[in-house]
């Protein structure tokens, strides 16, 4: 609870008003630091900040050092002691900046490293499942009248099979999914041109599942909207105007509870489902960068770590002497 006083270190206070007034910090983030710096008092001066002055031209280094072993032995998170470093090293920057000290102890000291997790990602089962629960969950609804129509229920089944399909057999996001215009897409080619991120474009393939999809789609899409401009959406909502993908992302959650998979995925990890599925598959890092339009190769780097994790899983679970 945020309570400062006329007792409260003036440091503390003065900094607490820059943040408010000139760095324009979130109750969030305001609460968070004044509650760390207070947390960095008690451990290292045995005071409350709250109610006592404290000299900060005493904080060292070695004391910084010593407040980073101490969250450790906390047993507190990375990310916890990572943000409790951030707001101590930009409390003493504050400081140094308004000269009431001389050295920001903080300064080149290094947090420890987050985590880096791996993104979770659909097996190919489950893929099939998600594909699989399009139109049944649609079905349902039309016979519980949660659609206005038949026809708005069919529509919208074959709309969001075609965009699961897209993002799946390319790699897309939801949002270079739902950006595709109608000149994005050669069917006969069998590829699609995606505008990325930096509106960097990259060709994408469509596989044979998608593409029978987005001609059973383009059928009820003409009948609906009769533009077939270039530069005309591709994907469409039931007003004739382009879908969003915070609208997909609505559906996407009743398609998993319909598939009976885990309600915190999201259509970005069929992005990640893509890469990893091509990966264990054999192909080549290289290829799946272009396919993902990743600027660097580390980043795509990730998706072997997916692949060598499973790996490994297999082979306790297989291995008698794993």
């Amino acid at each position: 609870m945020i309570e400062i006083t006329e007792k409260t270190d003036k440091d503390l206070r003065d900094f607490l008003v820059y943040l408010r007034a000139e760095k324009n910090a979130s109750s969030h983030t305001y609460g968070n630091y004044f509650l760390d710096i207070l947390h960095f008092a008690l451990l290292l001066f045995k005071l409350d900040a709250k109610e006592n002055s404290i000299d900060w031209k005493e904080v060292t280094v070695q004391d910084a050092r010593k407040y980073i072993v101490l969250l450790q032995e906390e047993s507190l998170s990375r990310t916890s002691i990572i943000r409790k470093v951030c707001a101590m090293r930009s409390f003493f920057r504050y400081l140094l900046r308004e000269e009431r000290i001389t050295v920001n102890p903080f300064s080149g000291l290094t947090s420890p490293k987050k985590a880096k997790l791996l993104p979770k990602y659909f097996t190919v089962a489950e893929v099939g499942r998600l594909l699989d629960s399009v139109s049944p969950y649609w079905q349902d609804a039309r016979i519980k009248g949660l659609s206005k129509s038949d026809e708005s229920a069919a529509f919208s089944a074959l709309r969001d099979s075609a965009i699961l399909e897209v993002i799946y057999s390319g790699g897309l996001r939801i949002s270079e999914a739902v950006g595709l215009n109608m000149g994005s897409i050669d069917l006969i080619s069998g590829v699609m041109l995606v505008k990325g991120k930096g509106k960097k474009e990259r060709y994408c393939a469509l596989g044979g599942p998608a593409e029978r999809v987005l001609r059973k789609y383009l059928a009820a899409r003409n009948i609906r909207n009769s533009d077939r401009n270039k530069n005309a959406p591709l994907f469409l909502n039931q007003d004739g105007g382009r879908l969003t993908a915070r609208s997909f992302q609505r559906n996407f959650k009743l398609y998993l509870l319909q598939a009976g998979l885990s309600p915190d995925m999201t259509p970005h990890k069929l992005r990640h489902s893509f890469a990893t599925h091509l990966l264990d598959a054999g192909a080549d890092l290289r290829s799946v960068q272009e396919l993902l339009g990743h600027e660097n190769l580390s980043t795509t780097q990730i998706y072997t770590h997916i692949s060598a994790e499973r790996l490994k899983n297999v082979y306790d679970m297989a291995h008698p002497r794993a």
